[in-house]
């Protein structure tokens, strides 16, 4: 890892479709630009988050917002079958998580931070956190080769102080390929459309006479969040920067060299 000529591969590992679009869709489009190699990793099937649809229609919907996101990304895309809502780290799902993370052999993976609100958050990140020494450990899952080396482990931002507020180690500017992340993260009509107005509620979107006018909504709000960071963290940026994503080192996983952080943020 110590050629920024060289093609890494980073695996961006959620609880839901949806979660590394919002919080790693910029960083992914930069990164497929520059030729490396992207994977995105859903833990649940994301069958929970309606009002109104079952859960097995849900899923099936979620999977195909999935894929239309995954194509505008240009990243590979795998959805687990663990149920949403129900994410636990047993062993079961450590085995599990660690088999797929050997098949891509991530140089960088990027996921949950272990005191987000949300359950199935915290247990993506707990997940990743205990797969991180054992990847390396051949005889445990002997049926996936152990990996030669630790990934490093890097976790999406979150507003939460405690036990620790999150720490910016990596900043990521993406003006130029903001456009094409809102309109992945659109992909997920589900959830942007109708999940999120209903329990959040966003009463302008859902009292939106057309779809034109719930779309325009939604770009506000969305394009609100995607300017978080760089008002957050200005100093980690260029000046000027409108649009970034930023990520904190989590010491299980390997050591955050300066060639990642140059190949992260497009030095």
């Amino acid at each position: 890892m110590e050629n920024n000529d060289r093609i890494y591969r980073f695996m961006m590992i959620g609880a839901h479709p949806d979660d590394m679009e919002l919080r790693c869709g910029g960083l992914a489009l930069r990164l497929r630009e520059a030729g490396h190699r992207v994977c995105f990793l859903s833990l649940t099937d994301g069958s929970a988050g309606h009002h109104l649809m079952d859960r097995e229609t849900l899923k099936e919907r979620r999977r195909n917002e999935a894929e239309s996101a995954a194509r505008l990304l240009d990243v590979e895309y795998g959805i687990l079958d663990y149920p949403d809502g129900e994410l636990e780290p047993t062993l079961a799902a450590r085995k599990d998580l660690i088999c797929r993370i050997r098949a891509f052999a991530p140089h960088v993976i990027l996921t949950h931070r272990t005191n987000d609100y949300h359950p199935d958050h915290r247990a993506a990140g707990r997940l990743v956190m205990d797969c991180a020494y054992m990847v390396n450990v051949p005889l445990v899952c002997p049926e996936a080769p152990a990996m030669a080396f630790a990934p490093v482990i890097l976790s999406v931002w979150d507003p939460f102080t405690k036990p620790q507020p999150f720490h910016p180690d990596v900043a990521v500017p993406y003006d130029a390929w903001a456009e094409k992340k809102m309109q992945a993260v659109l992909c997920h009509v589900s959830q942007l459309y109708e999940w999120l107005p209903h329990v959040d509620g966003w009463e302008d979107v859902e009292n939106a006479s057309s779809h034109e006018e719930k779309t325009a909504l939604i770009r506000q709000r969305l394009d609100r969040q995607f300017r978080q960071d760089a008002v957050l963290y200005p100093d980690r940026v260029p000046p000027g920067t409108l649009y970034a994503e930023t990520f904190e080192w989590n010491e299980y996983g390997g050591r955050l060299t300066e060639d990642v952080r140059k190949v992260m943020e497009g030095q």
